[in-house]
């Protein structure tokens, strides 16, 4: 499919596919969509109000985000860890990553910090399904696959549901997957996402997920966060 890059509102710019007129990110801004719906509502919420004996660092935050794309989820999420200096293990699911010309167009680094342009090349230069540190707060592991072939259990605090639009490939927005999204997260974990589909909102439920409705972020009215509550929680 015919792919080009874009500049988005907030001049960040992302990839869009041209067939299914779809981008990697929102066009009202990347990097200001990413910052909302992921550090925002996902690490931050999760370091700061679910797990507040993080903040002394003792305990790393793992996440698993599904659609590792440009890298940007997990740039901003090495930043975040380095300035908490909060360790954070971080594992980025993509069926077809994004192809280096692609990434070297991108102009994140620029806009964030251009103080950490070897972390973001180092993000993408090192190899697949091999963990890898980034710094000393930041461990990444690129894993190439589907998202229907994730077997984990029990492993990660939070995950970045990052899939493209149900518009366009409603087989990744189901039961079956957001099943497999339960049974990846810790007891008390959370699930983040930019959508906020009620079909969406609705299959979360169904597999036991608690699901919020928040702001969205710029040009979008909302978004979902899911929690995964403990089995012996009180109902």
């Amino acid at each position: 499919m015919k792919r080009k890059i874009i500049t988005t509102s907030d001049g960040s710019k992302t990839i869009q596919i041209e067939d299914w007129n779809e981008q990697y990110h929102s066009i009202h801004g990347a990097i200001q969509e990413a910052n909302h719906v992921f550090i925002k509502h996902g690490l931050l919420f999760y370091y700061q109000s679910c797990h507040p004996e993080l903040v002394s660092g003792s305990n790393s935050i793992s996440i698993l985000e599904i659609g590792f794309g440009t890298g940007l989820n997990a740039f901003l999420a090495y930043l975040k860890a380095e300035e908490l200096q909060q360790p954070i293990n971080y594992v980025g699911v993509e069926a077809y990553p994004v192809k280096s010309e692609e990434i070297k167009q991108l102009n994140y680094v620029e806009l964030i910090s251009e103080n950490n342009n070897a972390e973001f090349n180092k993000i993408h230069s090192i190899p697949w399904e091999e963990a890898q540190k980034i710094s000393p707060s930041f461990t990444l592991e690129k894993q190439e696959k589907f998202f229907k072939d994730i077997t984990d259990e029990n492993k990660f605090d939070i995950i970045y549901f990052d899939a493209f639009g149900a518009r366009v490939q409603p087989e990744l927005w189901t039961e079956d997957i957001f099943s497999i999204m339960y049974k990846a997260l810790k007891d008390n974990g959370v699930l983040v996402t930019y959508s906020a589909k009620g079909s969406v909102r609705r299959a979360m439920q169904a597999v036991g997920f608690t699901v919020e409705r928040l702001p969205g972020p710029p040009g979008k009215r909302e978004m979902l966060r899911a929690t995964k509550h403990s089995a012996n929680a009180e109902s």
